[in-house]
């Protein structure tokens, strides 16, 4: 097959077609944007209008990706403004002309994405022809990166979310560290400069919550506002919905906020009354939390220093914090279990944590000697016969299907109103509860419910580590 290089559309346009200006042009925006601010970068969310009206937001997201960093492919989505069409056209012809050079394009495998699932990928490079939402950036891309690297060009013509979600389904093995997404959309378009902010901050919002369906509950509500001028809340809803569909329910995936504006801001060309809005958005990847076997005698140690001194009325120690690793000094949340053959002894902790956890655990090891409500304080003559176990919590996470809930591994959390109750997941194996009891009873005798209240209540699931001097 011939091959057929994409050329430029809107060099000239929307950023200038001089490879030196657009250069200097490139370089002024990079210096007023927002600086790098997170690791491990998975995608980002940046506008794609004039470089004059939103240059500076989408540098500030440019910003987070690490300059150095080696990708094997650069996937950039972006919802076509020219046709409308089901499914995803990739380009898969040849290379994309820049006016600084060519950037190379990844044919063998967009084949391959269209062979597989023709149903949703077409070979078809019209979509692309004078589409600026995917062009647009390309030079931040070759500005920020100082690797070789291959993109993806993938333009969404889709109004469907399910055909989204089959997208993201697609693309999902490949959403890790060896790649990156580039998620183009402009946000509000043609509402008043105050209207824009507010409906701007409802949809960023609604992203950060990585949850798919209250973006689209969000954006139905933004039209039913009747917002003057409001022609829509997201332009390429589509791409960054797709996106959604990728990350949601992964609670090592977090969503960013990095930098705001729209076209009323821009100095020399602001329309106060019509403008479109701009947000720069990062998504990341935490890395698992695994505390080491010394991490494990550490923290158990100190807890058992902590309750002898405490229970003998002398100082609280003060640990040498020097050589704790960073494990240790990570904010989460944590219980402390004591046990005196076998019998539960005292337990309290907290599900979220806002000190380091070697602090948390001196904490909670005081309170569950002295100040568990169920039991008198421990006495100097227990202290021998006291086993302490530890339970280090996982990030809370929001579940609306109880089948979610694996017994054994996950602890839950309910909560309604004022009331709230928590188990830890070694409840359940402790007691040998079928999943209707382990929700009962967590409703009934800790959250103050009827037996049945979980059931109206918000529901949240973790897991923990849990380890004991045994």
């Amino acid at each position: 097959m011939e091959k057929i290089d994409r050329k430029p559309a809107v060099a000239g346009q929307f950023y200038p077609a001089n490879p030196v200006q657009l250069q200097e042009e490139l370089t002024k925006l990079f210096a007023e944007a927002k600086p790098a601010k997170y690791q491990n970068v998975r995608a980002i969310i940046c506008p794609h209008a004039g470089y004059v009206f939103s240059g500076k937001v989408a540098a500030s997201a440019f910003n987070q990706i690490e300059d150095n960093a080696k990708y094997k492919r650069i996937f950039i989505l972006a919802s076509s403004h020219q046709e409308h069409f089901e499914g995803a056209s990739v380009y898969c012809d040849g290379d994309f002309l820049m006016p600084y050079g060519t950037v190379r394009v990844d044919t063998e495998f967009g084949h391959q994405l269209v062979n597989r699932f023709p149903k949703i990928f077409k070979d078809n490079n019209s979509p692309h022809r004078w589409e600026h939402s995917l062009e647009v950036q390309l030079p931040f891309l070759h500005f920020r990166l100082k690797t070789d690297y291959c993109i993806v060009p993938i333009i969404l013509g889709t109004t469907n979310p399910a055909i989204c979600k089959e997208i993201a389904e697609v693309l999902l093995p490949y959403f890790g560290p060896e790649n990156i997404f580039i998620i183009s959309s402009d946000f509000s378009h043609y509402p008043n400069y105050e209207d824009a902010q507010n409906v701007d901050n409802l949809t960023k919002n609604a992203i950060l919550t990585n949850d798919p369906e209250i973006l689209l509950t969000t954006l139905r509500e933004n039209a039913k506002k009747h917002i003057p001028h409001l022609d829509t809340s997201l332009c390429g809803w589509t791409s960054v919905l797709t996106l959604l569909y990728m990350t949601s329910g992964k609670n090592l995936i977090k969503y960013h906020a990095i930098d705001y504006s729209n076209s009323g801001d821009s100095v020399h060309y602001g329309d106060l009354e019509r403008v479109v809005g701009y947000w720069g958005l990062a998504i990341t990847e935490e890395k698992e939390f695994k505390l080491t076997d010394s991490d494990k005698k550490t923290l158990l140690n100190l807890a058992r220093v902590t309750i002898e001194k405490k229970v003998c009325h002398e100082k609280n120690p003060i640990p040498d914090t020097s050589k704790f690793s960073s494990n240790l000094k990570t904010n989460c949340g944590a219980f402390v279990s004591l046990h005196i053959g076998g019998k539960l002894r005292g337990c309290i902790g907290r599900l979220v944590g806002d000190i380091p956890l070697f602090e948390l655990i001196q904490e909670m090891a005081v309170s569950s000697a002295i100040h568990d409500p169920r039991f008198n304080p421990v006495s100097p003559a227990e202290l021998a016969s006291i086993d302490i176990e530890l339970s280090v919590l996982s990030p809370l996470q929001k579940i609306t299907d109880t089948s979610q809930i694996e017994l054994g591994k996950h602890g839950i959390y309910i909560i309604k109103g004022r009331n709230s109750g928590v188990f830890l997941p070694q409840v359940a194996t402790e007691t040998g509860w079928t999943l209707e009891e382990f929700l009962g009873h967590c409703a009934r005798d800790k959250a103050g419910l009827d037996w049945e209240g979980w059931k109206t209540a918000d529901l949240f699931i973790f897991t923990a580590t849990v380890f004991s001097e045994k």
